[in-house]
């Protein structure tokens, strides 16, 4: 942040002496030279006035560098729901400059996708609020259901419009391209079984697993994937063979547990779940991830749980402010909103 910098240079766009701005903000020619040279900083109560005399907003004025603009976008992405449109445009303008500045970097086009689906989740919200009044306005209306669904992200009705058949095109694109990176075959595979395009999905998996042989992080993945085909050809007991398996042969990594739970969860066997995912809460050290205590708080509220699911989303809180020292913006009045509409369901 050097708002001297940024002072001198608007002073020389404008076009006008150091005398002549002293005398328009009733100052002396010293006090303008000392914020120059950032031996001081003007007062306060002349940002305005500073901002208006050189047609800027009061955060040009204070140059902020590259990164300390980021860490602003990325916490402003985490902890805000709504985002004022002249933030958006502002923001984007920013990442946009920042990409033709930096050609060989990708930071400012993943912001800049994080920053378009914040914007398409806060239009859900919105979408998912007017298809809530319009069912409490119209009961029967077909399409008040339609929108809150779509909002929700939840499946339609119709299963041909639940296909990812265009995505899955693209991705076989990439993966051919890029053979060699893990994420090729993950999302692809993942798709193939969501669309239950089984035979697919098992020979990329076969692919992926020749290709990366037992790589902890790849062939973790397929083991998976191996787990969720079983589940989707109604395969329980291989499923929960290699669920076990992989269980056992990591039982102090928290993030395996977790996996395990999640298997679990699929297969509809809560009660292991609630399990799993508790072993994998009491193996992290701090600082702790709140994964696994969010899918704890999940797997209570499908099992009509509703006091352990309450239960959990305190954890939850108690994690965001002990290990990360959060207590404010959006991740922490969602939680809070989950509580108290899980406390009206438990009454």
């Amino acid at each position: 942040m050097d708002i001297g910098n940024q002072i001198k240079a608007l002073r020389l766009r404008r076009g006008v002496t150091q005398d002549a701005m002293a005398q328009h903000f009733g100052v002396t020619p010293q006090a303008v030279s000392k914020w120059e040279r950032g031996e001081s900083v003007p007062d306060v109560a002349l940002l305005p006035e500073l901002s208006a005399y050189f047609g800027v907003s009061i955060d040009e004025l204070f140059a902020l560098s590259d990164e300390t603009h980021v860490t602003r976008i990325e916490n402003m992405l985490n902890d805000v729901r709504f985002i004022e449109p002249a933030d958006v445009e502002k923001e984007r303008a920013f990442l946009l400059n920042k990409a033709q500045r930096e050609p060989e970097k990708s930071e400012a086009f993943e912001l800049l996708a994080e920053l378009e689906l914040h914007l398409a989740d806060e239009h859900k919200a919105r979408a998912a609020e007017y298809a809530q009044e319009a069912l409490r306005r119209d009961p029967e209306s077909s399409d008040g259901y339609y929108a809150l669904v779509h909002a929700g992200g939840g499946k339609h009705v119709d299963l041909r419009n639940n296909l990812h058949s265009e995505l899955i095109s693209d991705l076989k694109e990439r993966l051919e391209a890029h053979s060699e990176i893990p994420h090729s075959y993950v999302w692809l595979v993942s798709l193939l079984l969501d669309d239950r395009r089984f035979d697919e999905a098992k020979r990329y998996c076969e692919r992926m697993e020749k290709r990366f042989g037992d790589a902890r992080y790849p062939g973790l993945y397929a083991t998976g994937f191996r787990i969720r085909l079983a589940l989707a050809e109604n395969d329980r007991q291989t499923a929960k063979a290699l669920w076990e398996k992989l269980g056992a042969a990591h039982p102090q990594d928290w993030s395996i547990q977790h996996d395990v739970g999640d298997f679990q969860t699929l297969s509809g066997d809560y009660a292991a779940a609630k399990e799993s995912y508790r072993r994998a809460i009491d193996l992290q050290k701090a600082p702790r991830y709140t994964d696994p205590v969010d899918s704890l708080a999940k797997v209570c509220e499908m099992d009509a749980d509703f006091a352990g699911a309450i239960e959990a989303r305190r954890l939850e809180l108690e994690i965001l402010s002990d290990d990360w020292h959060v207590d404010f913006g959006e991740g922490v009045d969602k939680i809070k909103r989950d509580i108290t509409r899980l406390e009206a369901m438990d009454k």
